[in-house]
């Protein structure tokens, strides 16, 4: 399996690659890799000849400086787990910050459309700058036919297809099927530092969900808002951030429900301080 620390050496190879007429699938991470980001991998194996996976802890979107030294960092373990998918047909891109950044550790601003200020947005200051920021530098280096997201960052998603299309980058933004474990808890990086009384009482999360969206059927979204605030209060090991219907496309939540629209719940809930997301489709 090809390694690559320097963007210079990276861009070389991929360039001989696109020479030989091979196409490029990109799954960017911040490694701790799980099989939810074998999924993405395997997606893009089957639509491309190569697939470049990145592992780099991104600075500049956390707003919490203690869970970007918390953040895990397990670049062995990520390579030997990507070896059991293959050996052959998978690269990797390790960088460091200074090969990211040069000496300039800062978010460019971006606008998308209003999308950054809903949810995430409003609770991470600055957040989607720097995942704008990382995502843009990742395309204009790695130049993929193909980019691999999972819908659990839903908001993320509609951020870069966003940022694709405001800057005409000539890569195609493929959301994949949120990963789950056996119990329904959305896979994550994060999951790996949950106490065990934690991670039992986190499936709540999910399960949940599931029944916010059978009562969406009939129900109005405020209905359905407070029936789920009111779940969390029996739990004494989460507790709920947010939870908000909204439009798929503009992620403004619903006032009033149109047959013309679709719509999806996002919940965010700290399990002790571990924060956890996930969301579903309604319609």
């Amino acid at each position: 399996m090809k390694i690559f620390h320097n963007k210079t050496e990276l861009t070389h190879h991929i360039d001989d690659l696109k020479a030989k007429g091979k196409s490029i699938g990109f799954v960017p991470t911040m490694g701790a890799l799980h099989n939810g980001h074998l999924s993405l991998v395997n997606k893009g194996l089957s639509e491309n000849d190569v697939v470049l996976v990145s592992i780099f802890v991104n600075p500049t979107q956390f707003d919490n400086h203690e869970d970007l030294a918390k953040y895990p960092r397990t670049l062995e373990a990520d390579v030997s787990l990507l070896k059991t998918v293959s050996d052959e047909t998978i690269m990797v891109y390790a960088p460091t910050v200074e090969d990211i950044y040069d000496s300039n550790i800062k978010s460019q601003s971006f606008t998308f459309d209003g999308l950054e200020h809903e949810m995430e947005g409003a609770f991470r200051d600055g957040h989607f700058d720097g995942v704008g920021t990382i995502v843009k530098r990742l395309f204009e280096i790695v130049k993929p036919n193909r980019a691999y997201f999972g819908e659990k960052d839903f908001q993320q998603l509609q951020i870069i297809k966003k940022l694709v299309e405001l800057h005409n980058l000539p890569v195609k933004v493929i959301g994949c099927a949120i990963h789950r474990a056996l119990d329904g808890l959305a896979m994550s990086s994060r999951n790996t530092r949950l106490t065990p009384e934690h991670r039992a009482a986190a499936p709540f999360i999910y399960k949940t969900l599931k029944t916010a969206k059978t009562k969406f059927g009939t129900k109005s979204a405020k209905y359905v808002t407070e029936w789920v605030e009111m779940q969390f209060e029996t739990q004494p090991l989460l507790e709920l951030e947010y939870f908000i219907i909204a439009d798929t496309k503009t992620l403004k939540p619903v006032k009033r429900k149109s047959t013309k629209k679709t719509y999806r719940a996002f919940i965010a809930v700290y399990a002790g301080d571990i924060r956890l997301i996930d969301n579903i489709a309604l319609n």
